[in-house]
């Protein structure tokens, strides 16, 4: 079975690429960061998700050596001009939890109507094969909008989906088992994917 390095060390991505996958009847064996031993962190400092995807792609395919996927992507609030951006882990400043993040959003945007709190959950996928050692990227957008409090239901490490309301639902994302950015993403790398690793 051919195997990926997926380069993160984030455990809701993992379990999130491994159910992607599997619905798309990809096989592949996914290894993360922690199965080949590698604990070397890269400091995120693009302008752009494509910049990081691009980076970190760079930065595990040099130490792995195998084909390697990363990602960047975060939430971008329209009325905010696009905030936080490829900052949304780090917004105030800091890498912020959950909790934090969830409110800082939640209170930016208050008094701001309905008609005005529309947002976007943005992936960009980075992949590198030893084949050619290129970085080929692919783009994932989920529009939405950002509701007024958020649900009792957090996924660890997606803060955002707990306050996310999908245009395609009138459910939170947290709840919803609706199409991600992610998974857009590797749709449109598929025939790619197939092409090196199936």
């Amino acid at each position: 079975m051919k195997k990926l390095l997926i380069a993160t060390t984030n455990q809701g991505k993992i379990a999130e690429y491994t159910a992607i996958f599997k619905e798309l009847n990809i096989t592949l064996e996914l290894l993360t960061l922690r199965d080949l031993n590698i604990n070397a962190d890269m400091e995120e400092t693009g302008e752009t998700f494509e910049e990081n995807a691009i980076a970190k792609a760079k930065f595990y395919y040099n130490l792995s050596k195998m084909p390697t996927l990363s990602d960047d992507a975060g939430l971008e609030i329209d009325y905010l001009k696009g905030e936080p951006g490829v900052h949304s882990r780090r917004w105030p400043g800091y890498t912020a939890s959950d909790e934090e993040l969830m409110n800082i959003a939640l209170e930016k945007l208050q008094g701001v109507p309905k008609e005005k709190r529309g947002a976007q959950l943005k992936a960009v996928v980075g992949l590198c094969f030893p084949e050619d050692e290129n970085v080929y990227t692919f783009e994932g957008i989920l529009r939405g909008s950002i509701a007024e409090k958020s649900i009792g239901k957090v996924i660890s490490g997606y803060p955002f989906r707990s306050i996310f309301i999908s245009e395609d639902s009138d459910r939170y994302l947290s709840e919803a088992g609706i199409v991600t950015h992610r998974k857009q993403a590797i749709e449109k790398a598929l025939p790619l994917i197939k092409k090196y690793l199936c």
